[in-house]
């Protein structure tokens, strides 16, 4: 029998879900739920007649924002008015959002992956709760992915629900698993058609059920051709709708209609959604090109070429043109008194156009540093007949900026894009680059009479280095502005630790957009005397601020904090044996592996360009930019892998261990009489809310107690992608084409957080093996819906870098992966990931938060460490104020 066409399509909204949203993502991290209902209430105008609510996020108390915002929800009529989708792979926050949803919710999800016993104890509490369920189709072998396999799993897991647990069909979502097609993998060619099938028979096969599934899946191979993968959802649902889908996450506003469909666009996406052909993927392929940006593909319009000589340079500036730079410039040379005056004159006039655009929003980062590429090169070709004039006079600049990455620190990607930005708006850059001393610093500060001093740096001790800085400028009396910059700075940091000790101007640069207005006031004499007025004043208040904060926020003596650990049942826990301990060194791993487990969205952070991936590329503001950039970044990766830019390395280690008290004891042997190394761990100190009992916990309560028996493991692991980067990142320089150099760099540190990805999927399934039959895709892998977590040293959860000295030598890292540390425990090359692996189900992300002098001395004391050094590793986390500031130590 033949399922009729759906007669109601249910829409379900995902945009309060903080893996799917970044803006919502944020408003909930900064604690603004009023905006975040906001979110919801546009999602029930837009047309969601279900919202998605889904809180995991490591750096967020999971269980307290689901209750919070459910709450909210219940008061806002309109919103509440939709049923609500609780969304969590972590079954206690589904469970705390049952208890405080209002009416009728859905549960999401739930699966047979382990076993009936778990599955039917979780769909009796959902039954208890009086809540509909989605069922995933899973079970103990995998993921679903044929029409066989996902009906038979839906029709054993409808019968256990049914018959077993009392569940009204009715109340029975299933989604039988939407995956990509037209993926060159043949395997993959009948998927759509194989839940579409799958859809007509569970409809009919099993009463009462509905069917949902994610729809952005079924085009993902196609992504940032947003007009291919609209289609390619339009077909499929009308396939889909008719077999029986009555449910699903879709963008409704995104959807085109089946017949608006260009007819030949419909045909080829049709042949691959239905399969219909065996050409059929390259017959989409050899017709989206045309399509993308919802047109036929349009020749390069060369117009611009009839201008003038200045308007050419200009239009070659503003879209990053180097074709006919070499010839431009010659022609404005010829028409000029003096070579200088072309650099004077058209190419400044052309770099004020691009620093306008830049400051108005109408270009963004990558342009800019494109323009920069060009810039560079005209600059490049006029170089020798300023010099044949035997004139040293340089163009007029806006000042001289020095720059560089403190000693210890060997991270510049943002530094560089600051560099480039200066330039842009007619600023001298000096770059030291990285792992620079205190002492050259200033040095060369003097010898280049340098206007401003800007230090970068990305790793926690890199903090106390820069307040090291400040106080030698201060005495040997400097009063050149300081400009702080980097991931690890904060305008909070700058305020409390660096402004009070330099009585020169401080001011915290959050990004490169904000370099040019800051530099600008701090140059201009009409400006800067009242700019820092204001700045010094705010951070005045913002001292104040935090002294009140500090002295108002309570924390547990560390006996009680540990007296509150997590609370493990490690008499039922059997730990899994690994199937390979010991070490395995991977030595050039394939690259091309690893492009598909790429997560984007850190790499457009890094341009400075906000929003989830792939719906970037079609952002209203920033979709072009963001399209180019993404397709320059694939022409890239091509040749980085065809022509072997870059060569990856890896070394995992598993080992016996235990934790004894809030540290690790990692064993030689499965006999574990010999201790080869002790790791040490952190424990929050936070007070609670009233009437919260959750536990205050440190990494080590995630492996299992000595004194319990039971004979646990740990991992350990060092990865690389960017052996090799350096050297091509500095030929680029050399070419002129900062550009490129920046583009390599934030590629190389995607293929190393990739083959991190990799590598922890690995353990899981092969090297460990404790989830051996684990089936995720990219998205679930970037969500890290999987078992157990990899915290790296320097992280939230364990703030402090000196342990990863202790696991270079389990490791034998700088040998078996070729990555070595610095001083202050900064990893080169720079494109490299390092952690533990923990392998408990219930172990979990969490944020250290601010501890206590009780703690810190004893850490110190276990880790053979003096006091004030060791409050110099842990300053950001630090709850009170060092007993000794460390100078020496710093010094």
């Amino acid at each position: 029998m033949t399922q009729p066409r759906t007669a109601v399509f249910i829409n379900v909204g995902e945009r309060t879900n903080v893996t799917g949203s970044a803006r919502f993502k944020k408003l909930i991290l900064n604690g603004d739920y009023e905006a975040a209902l906001a979110v919801a209430r546009q999602q029930v105008e837009g047309g969601a007649q279900i919202i998605d609510v889904n809180m995991d996020e490591a750096m967020l108390d999971s269980e307290a924002a689901m209750v919070r915002f459910l709450r909210l929800i219940a008061s806002e009529p309109d919103i509440a008015r939709v049923p609500v989708m609780i969304d969590s792979s972590k079954w206690s926050v589904i469970e705390a959002g049952l208890k405080n949803v209002q009416g009728k919710a859905i549960v999401n999800s739930i699966s047979l992956k382990e076993g009936e016993e778990a599955f039917i104890a979780q769909a009796r509490k959902v039954r208890r709760y009086g809540a509909a369920v989605v069922v995933m189709a899973f079970d103990e072998k995998g993921q679903a992915d044929t029409e066989e396999r996902k009906v038979a799993i839906c029709r054993r897991s409808y019968d256990v629900l049914v018959n077993k647990v009392g569940f009204p069909p009715e109340d029975i979502i299933f989604d039988p698993n939407i995956f990509a097609v037209a993926t060159g993998i043949e395997e993959h060619n009948n998927y759509a058609v194989d839940f579409i099938n799958a859809t007509r028979r569970i409809r009919t096969e099993l009463p009462g059920a509905h069917v949902s599934g994610g729809l952005s899946n079924v085009s993902f191979s196609f992504r940032g051709n947003e007009t291919v993968r609209q289609a390619m959802h339009a077909v499929f649902l009308y396939h889909a709708i008719a077999a029986g889908m009555d449910m699903g996450i879709v963008n409704a506003g995104e959807l085109p209609v089946y017949e608006d469909i260009p007819a030949e666009l419909r045909e080829r996406v049709e042949d691959v959604i239905l399969n219909r052909r065996e050409d059929a993927t390259d017959r989409l392929l050899e017709v989206a090109e045309k399509y993308k940006g919802g047109g036929a593909r349009k020749e390069a319009d060369l117009s611009w070429r009839q201008a003038p000589v200045n308007q050419r340079l200009t239009h070659a500036l503003v879209h990053g043109l180097t074709d006919w730079i070499d010839e431009d410039v010659e022609e404005a040379r010829q028409a000029a008194d003096r070579p200088l005056s072309v650099i004077e004159g058209p190419l400044m006039d052309g770099m004020n156009v691009v620093g306008d655009l830049f400051g108005a929003g109408k270009m963004f980062l990558p342009q800019v540093v494109k323009s920069a590429r060009v810039m560079k090169k005209a600059v490049a070709y006029l170089l020798p007949f300023i010099e044949a004039e035997k004139d040293g006079a340089a163009n007029r600049s806006n000042g001289k900026v020095l720059l560089a990455t403190v000693k210890g620190d060997v991270h510049d990607i943002g530094k560089n894009i600051v560099g480039v930005v200066l330039q842009c708006n007619n600023y001298e850059v000096v770059d030291l680059g990285v792992m620079v001393p205190c002492a050259q610093i200033l040095e060369t500060a003097r010898k280049e009479k340098a206007d401003i001093i800007g230090l970068s740096g990305l790793i926690t001790p890199s903090l106390d280095e820069m307040v090291f800085v400040a106080k030698e400028m201060q005495r040997e009396g400097f009063d050149l502005p300081l400009l702080i910059g980097g991931a690890t700075t904060s305008k909070v940091h700058t305020a409390v630790k660096i402004d009070p000790v330099y009585q020169g101007p401080v001011v915290h640069v959050i990004d490169a957009s904000r370099a040019v207005g800051v530099a600008g006031n701090l140059v201009s004499l009409a400006a800067k005397a009242d700019y820092m007025q204001n700045v010094k004043g705010d951070y005045a208040r913002m001292r104040e601020a935090h002294a009140r904060a500090q002295a108002n926020r309570a924390r547990l003596p560390i006996a009680d904090a540990r007296a509150n650990r997590a609370k493990l049942d490690w008499a039922a826990y059997e730990a899994p044996q690994p199937l390979k301990p010991g070490l395995t060194v991977f030595e050039d791993y394939d690259l091309a592996e690893l492009v598909s487990r790429i997560d984007w969205r850190p790499f457009f952070q890094a341009w400075e360009l906000a929003g989830t991936f792939p719906a970037i590329l079609e952002d209203a503001v920033v979709g072009e930019a963001a399209r180019n950039l993404y397709a320059d970044a694939q022409a890239m990766l091509q040749r980085i892998i065809g022509e072997k830019w870059l060569t990856a390395r890896a070394v995992i280690g598993l080992w016996p261990a235990n934790a004894v008290g809030d540290d690790i004891e990692v064993y030689a042997d499965a006999g574990r009489a010999t201790v080869t190394a002790t790791l040490h761990t952190l424990r929050q100190q936070m007070a609670r809310e009233a009437g919260r009992d959750r536990p205050h916990l440190a990494l080590a309560d995630f492996v299992a107690p000595k004194e319990t028996g039971v004979a646990d493991w740990i991992g350990g692991f060092a990865v690389t992608a960017g052996i090799g980067l350096e050297e091509r990142a500095k030929a680029f320089e050399a070419a002129h084409d900062d550009y490129s150099a920046i583009l390599l760099k934030a590629l190389g540190d995607r293929l190393a957080e990739a083959l991190s990805e990799r590598m922890h999927e690995r353990v899981r399934t092969e090297l460990w093996g404790y989830a051996a039959g684990e089936t995720l895709s990219n998205e679930d892998l970037i969500a890290e819906k999987y078992r157990g977590i990899r915290p790296a040293p320097g992280y939230p959860a364990c703030p402090d870098h000196t342990e990863k000295g202790i696991l270079w030598q389990l490791l034998d890292a700088e040998k078996n992966a070729g990555v070595t540390l610095t001083e202050s425990y900064a990893m080169t090359p720079t494109a490299a990931v390092s952690g533990l692996y923990l392998a408990h189900p219930d172990a979990k992300y969490f944020g250290l938060g601010k501890v206590e002098r009780d703690q810190v001395a004893d850490y110190a004391a276990r880790k053979g460490m003096d006091l004030a050094t060791m409050e110099r590793w842990l300053a950001p986390n630090l709850n009170y104020e060092p007993t000794t500031a460390g100078d020496a130590a710093a010094a």
